[in-house]
């Protein structure tokens, strides 16, 4: 009996970007496997634009290259982009358009519309497809811009900071139906955001851009066991060095005690000073930490 190796949706290969003399990326190696979601997090001006403008083979390369579903994105980008749904940062669709008239339009490309589950969501959303594009609301076009990128069943659906701008009731809205979706298909989802505390409850695996380097590429759960927030009362006085075996990153002290994020098992720490106080980190926590936190004394 043979088996089958289900092949990757997005395999990027030391991608490497240059503008003139200014780096964008440098040597980004990362795959996506089926039916995950995989979310690329980063400062502004991290790379994160120039990553997904090679994905969907919209700029090539400087060195290194992308794979869709073990295909050179940028060779073979017109046949492989009927295999991928996707969602820009800023909804685009002419503005004079009925959202009906713009999703008859896009039907009319592609033979596997999901007619139905397109109607479903837009009655979900509750957006008036009557009124012109241009017309609705920012939540509501980013709204329709999902339905339609659903629409033609993809097998890789690429969202590129997808509820940029929108309330929090529109963005839970876009994360529910993003669950849906997966708990329906299993679709394999690339997603760069600023959202961290909505994509954490999706996200199956985490990478982080910094200054052009993919900095971390690792999955959510092992991202949270390779650290540890630790936080200690004034009189407990943990000094920098009493932490150098752990790796200590983001090290505050103040009036109130003091706190830092441990790298690995705290264990040997904690059996020391019991006193001391230990919890995960949030997503969010992490990503300040590795990418947007200083350490100066606070107060």
């Amino acid at each position: 009996m043979t088996s089958t190796v289900a092949m990757n949706p997005v395999d990027c290969r030391q991608l490497g970007v240059r503008y003139g003399r200014m780096v964008a990326l440098e040597e980004v190696t990362f795959t996506v496997a089926p039916g995950q979601v995989y979310a690329l997090l980063g400062r502004n001006g991290s790379g994160k634009t120039s990553l997904v403008r090679c994905l969907l083979g919209h700029q090539k390369p400087c060195s290194g290259h992308i794979e869709l579903f073990e295909q050179d994105v940028w060779a073979s980008r017109r046949s492989l982009m009927h295999r991928v749904g996707v969602v820009s940062e800023e909804p685009d669709a002419p503005p004079t358009m009925t959202t009906r008239q713009v999703l008859q339009f896009c039907a009319g490309l592609y033979p596997s519309w999901d007619a139905v589950g397109v109607e479903a969501r837009l009655h979900r959303f509750r957006v008036p497809q009557e009124l012109p594009f241009g017309k609705l609301s920012r939540g509501q076009k980013a709204q329709v811009s999902l339905a339609l990128a659903l629409g033609p069943r993809p097998s890789l659906l690429v969202l590129d900071d997808p509820t940029l701008g929108l309330d929090a009731v529109a963005r839970r809205e876009v994360y529910d139906e993003l669950l849906g979706e997966l708990a329906e298909r299993g679709t394999t989802v690339f997603i760069t955001t600023h959202d961290l505390a909505g994509i954490e409850g999706l996200a199956d695996r985490v990478g982080i851009l910094h200054q052009g380097r993919l900095l971390v590429d690792a999955s959510l759960e092992d991202l949270k066991a390779r650290y540890r927030k630790i936080s200690w009362a004034p009189a407990q006085a943990l000094r920098l060095e009493d932490l150098a075996p752990y790796g200590p990153l983001g090290f505050r002290v103040g009036s109130l005690g003091g706190e830092a994020v441990l790298q690995g098992d705290p264990a040997p720490l904690l059996a020391a000073r019991p006193e001391v106080q230990v919890q995960d980190l949030s997503l969010e926590e992490l990503f300040v930490t590795l990418v947007g936190a200083d350490t100066e004394v606070a107060s």
